[in-house]
């Protein structure tokens, strides 16, 4: 089940977002709202746990925090009401900690990773992926636990992604944020036994 628009006939904002009840998880993208439920399956939150320790270890020696679902992304530069764009990525790199306030952060983070589900999967590698490249974010890395692999788009000098690079479940995925970390991704992935 593919996730959709609250509403096709108006565009909300981050004023309307707040205001939401509490058990329930939205996105909105360019004023679009998109239903996040339902939650994540077992085999999502288990490489989410996994990957989100291996990062925050790499990040707990450095500058840079690390932050996982739900945790608010405001993408503007205008004032929180005004915002049409809230995000939660699985898990989110910020090297500028200016960027983080107690409701999440205003800016685009340094790395995101979404990890793909079957409501989420078109959203993350479309939608999401047109908008971690216009906000500039580093390093956007979509884990595949069903293929499984882990596909890293890098922001490149002109400001757009670059042909993304493909790790396999045998590989070590590279990253330039995380202060050139090499991470097995058999440390967060596992090969499907169906």
């Amino acid at each position: 089940m593919e996730t959709s628009p609250k509403k096709l006939n108006r565009k909300f904002t981050y004023k309307d977002y707040i205001t939401w009840p509490e058990g329930e998880r939205w996105e909105l993208i360019d004023g679009a709202a998109y239903d996040m439920s339902p939650a994540p399956g077992r085999r999502h939150q288990s490489v989410l746990l996994s990957l989100a320790r291996i990062i925050s270890d790499i990040t707990d020696k450095g500058r840079c925090e690390t932050y996982v679902a739900p945790f608010d992304v405001r993408f503007s530069d205008m004032e929180d009401e005004e915002i049409t764009t809230v995000v939660q990525p699985d898990i989110s790199v910020f090297c500028n900690t200016g960027l983080l306030d107690d409701r999440g952060a205003h800016g685009a983070p340094d790395l995101v990773v979404e990890i793909l589900s079957p409501s989420t999967s078109y959203k993350d590698q479309t939608v999401k992926l047109a908008l971690y490249e216009r906000y500039k974010v580093k390093e956007y890395w979509i884990v595949n636990g069903d293929v499984p692999n882990v596909m890293v788009y890098r922001l490149g000098d002109k400001g757009k992604f670059e042909k993304p690079d493909y790790y396999r479940i045998d590989e070590d995925v590279y990253s330039k944020v995380l202060r050139d970390a090499k991470i097995p991704v058999s440390a967060f992935l596992k090969k499907r036994a169906d």
